[in-house]
């Protein structure tokens, strides 16, 4: 007996894909589309601003950042003086210019210098257990001590300056950075395609270098923004304690020191270094907070 079982056409798959007319899939923004638009590019305005005045102070400052001019005491905004004169009647732009040198070493070097041993220190100590532990302590210890009270310390041992200011903001950022590496090693290692690479003989400075790595750089990026900032403001906090440039080479902390000890006498004094200080943070601020919501979007 047979059964006569009508033949059907075989099912077509579904399309895997867009289907015309369809609106096409929105794609996250990266990160350097976040930086030329909106706030990102405010942001990249403002630091460029900056730091284009420094690199140009000695080519735009009237006098030189200790030149005494003759019968400019506690001078206000003139036309000769834009930013007035001091005590020492030493010009105010050209000092704020040049002391903008000093925040700007701060930033560019000190703090990628941090991020570097970190990254590093974070890499290599977190793949193994028992070095993970040793560098989790050192780490706890760094970020123990305030930035002031650390900053006092190895005053003591390196002396008031701008390298102690550079030492400062590198041991602070140092376990900032290796806690952020540290963790995205315990999160990607645990992922299939690591497994895979592991199974077929990959070692581990093959998979942090292929796979961890790659896939910290956008908090890493988002982290260096914000540390940054940071750094502007310990670089302040310690000149305006003594802790850092020494006179009579200028910074911009020790430039607001000055106008505060002379607010009542010179109320003018330390507008230009603020507002140089404001627009630095604030450009900062602007690019770190674009950065997190691409990141997040």
């Amino acid at each position: 007996m047979t059964l006569d079982v009508p033949l059907r056409e075989p099912v077509s798959p579904v399309p895997v894909g867009p289907v015309p007319g369809d609106p096409a899939p929105s794609r996250r923004p990266g990160l350097v589309h976040a930086l030329v638009h909106g706030r990102g590019l405010v942001g990249l305005v403002l630091v460029g601003a900056v730091v284009l005045l420094g690199i140009l102070g000695p080519l735009l400052a009237p006098y030189g950042p200790t030149e005494q001019v003759p019968g400019a005491n506690l001078l206000g905004p003139t036309a000769g003086h834009w930013f007035g004169t001091d005590e020492l009647n030493r010009d105010i732009l050209s000092r704020t210019l040049y002391g903008i040198r000093a925040d700007l070493v701060v930033v560019f070097a000190a703090v990628p210098v941090g991020a570097v041993l970190g990254v590093l220190l974070g890499l290599v100590t977190s793949w193994w257990s028992v070095t993970d532990v040793v560098a989790q302590r050192v780490f706890d210890l760094l970020l123990a001590f305030p930035a002031l009270i650390l900053g006092i310390l190895l005053t003591a041992f390196f002396g008031p300056g701008l390298l102690t200011v550079g030492i400062v903001i590198v041991a602070l950022e140092v376990p900032v950075f290796g806690r952020l590496v540290r963790t995205a090693v315990r999160t990607v290692r645990e992922m299939p395609f690591v497994e895979a690479s592991q199974v077929v003989g990959a070692g581990p400075a093959w998979v942090l270098r292929k796979h961890v790595l790659p896939n910290s750089l956008e908090p890493l990026t988002v982290q260096l923004a914000v540390s940054m900032s940071v750094a502007v403001f310990i670089e302040g906090a310690m000149s305006f304690l003594g802790l850092g440039v020494r006179p009579p080479d200028p910074s911009l902390g020790s430039l607001i020191k000055d106008g505060v000890r002379l607010l009542h006498e010179a109320p003018f004094f330390a507008v230009g270094p603020l507002a140089v200080v404001v627009a630095l943070v604030l450009g900062l601020l602007l690019i770190s907070q674009s950065l997190s919501e691409a990141r997040r979007a």
